[in-house]
């Protein structure tokens, strides 16, 4: 096991506000960021990714995509029924559930590859309000680094990687 990051900080790229940087000790990856950039007033369907100091809180990944990721991190195998409410007037709003096959919420399980990993942080976890944002992780990245709804995106490898020296302690700050 690798020695466990104690931060990492997330930053937008010059020029190009929908990507950034994430370091991670010496190490530098290029990430996509929210259609809306990041704001520190995050609201749901806004496309920003939150400025703050979060959190990580498990691990997802695709059991039919690979072997059991190394991390520090609470691993949680992601299902085909898998979901996250983003529904802010819903009792389970920016938790995950499961749900039927037409059922409303950000499906975890993907064809697209990008949440084949993914890291749920506490964005709006303690105390949750309705409105401020949901769903928001680190996850695979689009081909070419096209934005996200809000989350951190990077390579697969990259991801790997930063997974395996994540832990509940490390801080994750995005500015």
């Amino acid at each position: 096991m690798h020695a466990t990051l104690t931060s990492i900080r997330v930053g937008r790229r010059p020029g190009r506000p929908r990507q950034g940087w994430l370091v991670a000790g010496s190490c530098r990856i290029p990430v996509a960021l929210g259609r809306g950039s990041i704001k520190a007033d995050k609201r749901e369907g806004d496309g920003a990714t939150p400025a703050g100091c979060f959190r990580p809180v498990r691990l997802w990944w695709r059991p039919d995509r690979g072997p059991r990721p190394q991390s520090l991190l609470p691993v949680r195998p992601i299902r085909d029924d898998d979901a996250w409410c983003e529904d802010p007037h819903d009792r389970r709003y920016n938790r995950p559930f499961r749900r039927g096959r037409n059922g409303s919420g950000d499906r975890l399980w993907r064809d697209d590859r990008l949440y084949d990993l993914i890291v749920e942080i506490d964005h709006n976890s303690r105390p949750r309000v309705a409105g401020r944002g949901s769903a928001v992780f680190l996850h695979v990245a689009r081909p070419g680094f096209a934005p996200t709804a809000g989350c951190v995106a990077m390579t697969p490898d990259r991801l790997r990687w930063l997974v395996a020296r994540l832990g509940p302690r490390t801080r994750i700050l995005i500015h």
